[in-house]
């Protein structure tokens, strides 16, 4: 190799493209899907043999799993909706799982049944999982586990170049500098100047991918919440993100999406956040331009 592709791949060890999907544990699928719907989601697929629903939006997919034996193993028993996975692209998974196995990674067990599509993974906060899926695979992944419902696969944005703009995620106190370190050395993140913020909550640590397509926000708990609450690592919210947010907005609340607007949080140019819909699930709406390099997420 060159220096300038030795560069590119130290820069990139994995050759990450962006994130495939998000994977929601529901206690609740069919009132979690109803939010979804609100929110311009339609349910495209079910699985073969499991109960898990895949819905789409634009280049975004969101998989609800209701399958008892997940649902058994939750960590987090009094939530009803937790964010419990998240597939990145990569350039080759096998490549870059054993890559992560070398850097100290926990693997996960095969969850893959007969005739069903077997994705690496490693694990991520919590009980989650962070799978590590294909990004020049010939076919689409859905096209194995997921019976479709019609032939339209794809599906019209409510919100004109909506897109995953990262994740929120819960730590303990005095575990940022931990965390830094998982997502640096084993996926190529990189921590962000401390005074960079996007949407309208600043509190925490922006680690940018290093395919600079999505973010996480490590959040240590703060005030009231060190001792008025139970705090648990977790991938707390999932954040889109769009270009016009007070359009996003308008378009959102046409379809009954509920916002929070009081004295501390109210939407405004650089973001918004839903109140609580069911089950006490919200998500988080940040001010960004689409990623327009390379193939988009969930598009095969």
């Amino acid at each position: 190799m060159n220096n300038a592709t030795d560069s590119a791949v130290e820069a990139n060890p994995l050759g990450m493209r962006g994130i495939e999907f998000i994977e929601y544990l529901s206690r609740h699928p069919d009132e979690m899907g109803a939010v979804l719907a609100q929110l311009g989601f339609r349910l495209i697929g079910r699985h073969r043999s499991r109960e898990v629903f895949l819905y789409r939006q634009g280049p975004i997919n969101l998989i609800i799993n209701a399958d008892p034996v997940a649902l058994a193993a939750l960590a987090t028993p009094d939530e009803d909706n937790q964010i419990s996975a998240v597939a990145i692209r990569v350039a080759d998974a096998n490549r870059a799982y054993e890559r992560c196995m070398q850097w100290g990674a926990w693997p996960i067990p095969t969850r893959a049944g007969a005739m069903e599509l077997n994705i690496p993974g490693i694990h991520g906060v919590g009980d989650s999982i962070i799978y590590l899926v294909d990004s020049s695979r010939p076919f689409s992944i859905y096209d194995v586990d997921f019976d479709y419902l019609t032939e339209e696969r794809e599906v019209e944005p409510a919100v004109p170049d909506l897109h995953i703009f990262g994740l929120v995620q819960y730590i303990n106190p005095d575990r940022s500098a931990e965390w830094i370190d998982f997502y640096a050395q084993l996926l190529g993140f990189q921590a962000l100047p401390p005074d960079t913020h996007f949407g309208i909550l600043p509190h925490g640590t922006i680690l940018e991918s290093p395919c600079a397509r999505f973010y996480l926000q490590l959040v240590e708990p703060v005030g009231d919440a060190l001792y008025d609450t139970e705090w648990y690592e977790q991938f707390a919210r999932l954040a889109f993100g769009a270009p016009d947010i007070p359009q996003a907005v308008r378009a959102l609340k046409a379809r009954g999406v509920p916002f929070q607007d009081n004295a501390f949080i109210r939407p405004d140019s650089h973001g918004a956040i839903t109140a609580a819909m069911s089950y006490d699930v919200n998500f988080e709406f940040v001010h960004h331009e689409a990623p327009d390099d390379g193939p988009r997420e969930g598009i095969s």
